[in-house]
């Protein structure tokens, strides 16, 4: 695993628990965490076991390094870091006596839950599936199915083939709901559209992703949903259109990425960080920060083609904008399981390379 600054090897000695039940008792008769608040700046740690290009941790990066550059905390990280290693990882920065660590559950929901009661004291932000666990362990994740539901009408009405190809990680409940919400912003606006869908089967993993898009194109094509980074470059060298993910890479990719669900992490560890400042952080689920209304998710039109897309359409797409915000219009939460579509079994229609 690659450390910000100069760590030592992760100890796995467990710090001897404290009365567990007694703190359990305080937290559910008073609401707040019985540790006082920082006496100086929040000490704030991350671990992220993918580099902090992914675009998923990006967000989270970006968030907390643009609190630090504020001066309103101390911000260290590692990255990188293989899973085998996580543990200590998230260890090493409890005995440190960070104030707040913010990281990931997804691999292991059970050993990172020990390991938040392990160190009571200590807030964790994390990211996972499940529910808060009391005392100290909160819950968030990118809860960008309302953007992504407005760029899937995006799609939905620029595809002229109108296959659409979806490329993601892996089928898990996360990527399960945006998917979901993308294919249903797509059949409002063309309820006759098919789909095409892979997952890479691994967090990051460009060059898989890039050729899953390429076969993807060849199969009919023209407009892509890229969960994962990789597909923009295929679909640029084959002049189709891209959807963007959680990232804006609007600018890397002017002529292809047309629009994108974004995610803005600040307003989450805005809260976390209001929280531990007071003493009052307790288990709880931050998913709410992520949506539309706290601004943690924004629908981003592409900047150089705007111009250019059908009027009609984005006026079907602001419309539908304003009823999400508005509250008169919900996108439904769907983690039904996906399956991934057999692409050698569907025709070619393009021999381009």
């Amino acid at each position: 695993m690659t450390f910000r600054s100069s760590l030592s090897t992760a100890r796995r000695t467990r710090r001897i628990l404290l009365q567990q039940s007694a703190a359990l008792g305080a937290l559910l008769a008073t609401g707040k965490l019985w540790a006082q608040p920082p006496a100086s700046v929040v000490r704030v740690a991350a671990a992220y076991p993918v580099p902090v290009g992914q675009q998923w941790v990006s967000c989270i990066h970006k968030a907390l390094a643009t609190t630090e550059d504020r001066g309103e905390i101390d911000y260290t990280y590692s990255e990188n870091i293989s899973l085998a290693d996580y543990e200590a990882a998230l260890r090493q920065y409890g005995e440190q006596g960070m104030h707040l660590i913010v990281g990931e559950a997804f691999h292991d929901e059970a050993l990172t839950r020990q390991i938040a009661l392990d160190y009571p004291d200590t807030a964790f932000l994390m990211g996972s599936s499940g529910r808060p666990q009391h005392p100290n362990f909160s819950v968030f994740n990118s809860y960008i199915e309302e953007p992504t539901y407005l760029t899937g009408m995006i799609a939905g009405g620029l595809s002229q083939t109108g296959i659409i190809g979806l490329v993601g990680a892996h089928p898990t409940g996360n990527v399960n709901r945006l998917m979901h919400a993308f294919m249903d912003g797509v059949y409002e606006i063309n309820p006759d559209a098919q789909f095409l869908i892979s997952f890479t089967n691994s967090r990051f993993d460009p060059r898989k992703a890039r050729q899953t898009a390429f076969a993807m194109i060849d199969r009919g094509a023209d407009v892509l949903y890229a969960e994962r980074v990789g597909v923009a470059e295929a679909a640029e060298q084959r002049g189709k259109l891209v959807i963007g993910n959680i990232i804006d890479s609007q600018r890397q990719f002017p002529d292809t990425v047309v629009a994108s669900a974004l995610w803005d992490m600040a307003p989450t560890i805005e809260r976390a960080l209001t929280m531990v400042k007071r003493g009052t952080f307790h288990a709880d689920d931050y998913g709410k920060y992520s949506q539309m209304r706290y601004e943690g998710a924004m629908f981003a039109p592409s900047r150089t083609l705007e111009g250019k897309l059908p009027g009609a359409l984005l006026a079907r797409v602001h419309a539908r904008h304003r009823t999400i915000l508005d509250g008169s219009f919900t996108i439904k939460l769907n983690d039904k399981p996906l399956t991934a579509t057999n692409l050698a079994a569907i025709p070619l229609q393009t021999s381009g390379k």
